[in-house]
């Protein structure tokens, strides 16, 4: 029924749907749903530990057989520089004054590790069927290992030149992640915002440079974007703010008061939230610092003050400094259970390509 079924074939899944890994407003809720579906279920793990990363795996295995990614972030470790820090509170500080906190005080580091020997014993020792990596990919010997454990890897690209970069080191497949997305930006070869290419750009200038399956990314919240993606030769879809809006996400009430009322132009790329460009909800600390500051430290430095502005708006409900990462296709996201919205995606995408082929 599927016109191209590399990844069908590739992952063992029903339908050519990738459940984006969307760390800390998801956990395994979501994969079970995205897996019931017939997807790929996804699990974030920058910004947890392996302990807590073998848990939700297992779990996942009690509750379904099918197959799991499991996503790790590849940027190289910066040192804080003092000060940056410094000056990024003092940017800071009428919001601290604002609710009544120490600007000065002692706060715990940003917690987004790249992919290193622990997590990649853990990988070895779960053997999921699929490790993607965001901002490029892991040390020769790692990923030497990552493959020896018999999964599939896939990388992210938002140029043509990172995609051809990502095949010549050993991808299986590659996401090409469109301006549109939500998220953080998986550059790796490019610090250039300004000329990042949309979704509908990039995906068939990508298919045409490589020859492994091409994963579209962006923009895409129903059956219409899936037949796009694959009408511009790409042989699957990843999809992460169209989960953002069921009940298994973990997305706060202020969140998704937030979500709800987002609409086509409410989405910014921004790195005041963690020092690296990504694209979410434009919130206060957006608006009024950002999007895009000089002053913010650099990944995931930038993310360390804001801990303590997160915690204490969102008791009030607020979501002044909360970074709700979602896509330009926010507004057309449904309130439905994960495997349900699945299952609509999939049947929406294959009516409209009958439709489009009739």
């Amino acid at each position: 029924m599927w016109p191209d079924r590399r990844l069908l074939d590739l992952f063992k899944i029903e339908v050519p749907i990738l459940q984006a890994p969307m760390a800390g407003v998801q956990d395994v809720d979501v994969m079970i749903g995205a897996a019931q579906g017939g997807a790929l279920a996804s699990l974030p793990c920058a910004m947890i530990s392996t302990e807590k990363a073998r848990e939700q795996i297992n779990i996942f295995r009690q509750r379904i057989s099918a197959p799991v990614n499991l996503n790790f972030f590849c940027h190289k470790p910066t040192d804080a520089d003092p000060a940056q820090e410094a000056k990024w509170r003092t940017r800071l500080a009428p919001y601290f004054k604002e609710l009544g906190l120490d600007p000065n005080a002692q706060i715990n580091a940003a917690n987004r590790a790249p992919f290193g020997e622990e997590m990649c014993k853990l990988v070895e020792e779960l053997k999921p069927q699929v490790v993607s990596f965001h901002f490029g990919l892991p040390d020769k010997a790692l990923m030497k290992r990552v493959k020896a454990a018999g999964c599939i890897v896939i990388g992210s690209a938002t140029i043509v030149k990172e995609a051809v970069w990502l095949e010549q080191n050993g991808v299986d497949a590659i996401i090409a992640q469109g301006a549109e997305a939500g998220g953080h930006r998986g550059m790796f070869l490019t610090e250039s915002i300004v000329s990042q290419p949309g979704t509908m750009a990039l995906v068939p200038q990508v298919v045409d440079a490589v020859r492994v399956p091409v994963i579209a990314a962006g923009g895409i919240a129903d059956g219409r974007g899936i037949a796009a993606a694959f009408a511009l030769g790409a042989a699957g879809v990843q999809v992460g703010t169209a989960y953002l809006h069921t009940p298994e996400s973990k997305v706060t009430d202020g969140g998704r008061k937030a979500l709800a009322g987002a609409h086509d132009d409410s989405t910014v790329i921004t790195n005041v939230m963690t020092g690296r460009p990504a694209r979410g909800v434009a919130n206060r600390l957006m608006k009024e610092v950002g999007p895009v500051s000089p002053d913010a430290p650099a990944f995931p430095h930038a993310a360390t003050a804001l801990g303590p502005l997160k915690a204490a708006a969102e008791k009030l409900g607020k979501t002044d400094f909360t970074n709700l990462w979602a896509g330009q296709a926010v507004s057309m996201s449904r309130n439905m259970g994960a495997a349900d919205l699945t299952r609509a995606l999939a049947k929406e995408a294959l009516d409209c390509m009958k439709r489009l082929a009739s």
